[in-house]
């Protein structure tokens, strides 16, 4: 399988996943004919980042609004195979609902049309885990897979918003192109993403600094997931744009979506927070703050001050009953269909992503400490 003289758009591709799928794309032996790097905006990080792996394949920036449709026809133009990463994660609301919605949803749909305008044959979506669960019971699942029935309920703004756009993505399997060919998709359903660059693992880092070089425990022990290292979800995603290259394999992943996890030991998101770090001389707090039932109520107590004070003063409270839901349910899913299906296999070993996140960790260590000084200051 290869995708020698393929032309690729990455959406999203400032972004944390998005750059790393996109050094996987120029790290490919035969290389690619094009790729187009979409974004809002790009750091000047990002861009060394990508002239570091730049090989024989041309690099071309595109920054614009995914929902600007003249622009996204253009980025379209000529390219056989999209890979859409862009969207906005947010589980407090400190977005507004109509933007995350646009993005998410509509910026979604009117990719989709500009490809079948500009025929472009394949379409690999990035999903999350979310549009599965947990619902608002916290009902449980174990090493989860693709056929695993369960009743989804979450009021999540942000897990409703990434269903939507995958339904639409895997409606739009099979359309015909403007030249008479057909838009094959697929979606990739990420569990939590892990690794170098991680913004989530920052913000907890910097809990964890202000409260002495000890994480705060917002999940159970017991609540096990199982994340996934952003090497290995940028793996899964170039594994499946190569098997759509092959039409004997595409027939098989075309209108589905597949869980995408790796073999990072099943632990709660609090607990790899004190893997990641714990030989840095990191520690953690054993229990909760409170016991789960009240953690629950007093997040509720804060969404119905927050309803309260919204003529008056916008406040977004931080923690609310999705995120103490979602931080304390056990939820693993496998990966065997993408195995099977695409030949997915992990890159990186737990071994492997664990060093490379920890180094990444104590390298920004003296700036997080000196960030935080200052704004004590």
């Amino acid at each position: 399988m290869s995708l020698a003289g393929v032309s690729c758009l990455v959406t999203g591709a400032g972004g944390f996943l998005g750059r790393r799928i996109v050094q996987l794309l120029l790290e490919e032996e035969e290389a690619l004919a094009e790729i187009r790097l979409l974004d809002k905006a790009f750091s000047s990080e990002a861009l060394r980042s990508f002239g570091r792996f730049q090989g024989k394949t041309e690099v071309k920036i595109l920054e614009g609004d995914i929902r600007d449709v003249t622009f996204l026809y253009r980025a379209c133009q000529g390219v056989s195979l999209v890979i859409h990463t862009a969207s906005i994660i947010d589980f407090l609301g400190l977005v507004e609902t109509q933007l995350l919605w646009e993005v998410n949803v509509t910026g979604t749909q009117m990719l989709l049309e500009a490809c079948t305008r500009c025929n472009v044959q394949n379409f690999i979506y990035t999903s999350t885990v979310e549009v599965t669960g947990p619902n608002c019971r916290g009902d449980p699942v174990f090493n989860g897979d693709e056929d695993t029935a369960y009743e989804c309920m979450s009021k999540s703004i942000y897990a409703q918003s990434k269903r939507l756009a995958e339904d639409s993505v895997l409606k739009a399997d099979g359309q015909m192109l403007k030249d008479g060919g057909m838009l094959l998709t697929c979606a990739l359903r990420s569990m939590y993403i892990f690794g170098e660059g991680c913004p989530f693992l920052q913000g907890h880092l910097d809990k964890c600094l202000l409260n002495k070089n000890v994480y705060l425990r917002f999940s159970r022990k017991e609540a096990l997931v199982n994340p996934v290292y952003v090497g290995n979800i940028a793996w899964a995603h170039v594994q499946a744009a190569k098997a759509l290259q092959v039409p004997q394999k595409a027939k098989n992943i075309r209108g589905q979506f597949y869980y995408i996890s790796d073999d990072t030991p099943h632990m709660s998101y609090a607990d790899l927070n004190y893997e990641l770090t714990k030989d840095l001389g990191f520690g953690i707090e054993p229990r909760l703050p409170m016991p789960l039932t009240m953690l629950y109520y007093f997040s509720l107590l804060l969404e119905i001050m927050s309803f309260l004070l919204r003529p008056f003063v916008r406040y977004v409270p931080s923690t609310n009953r999705h995120l103490v839901t979602l931080l304390n349910t056990p939820f693993t899913f496998s990966y065997r269909k993408a195995q099977k299906d695409f030949g997915y296999m992990p890159r990186y070993t737990w071994e492997e992503a664990k060093r490379c996140t920890g180094q990444w960790i104590a390298s920004v260590l003296p700036q997080r400490r000196e960030h935080l000084k200052i704004k004590a200051a």
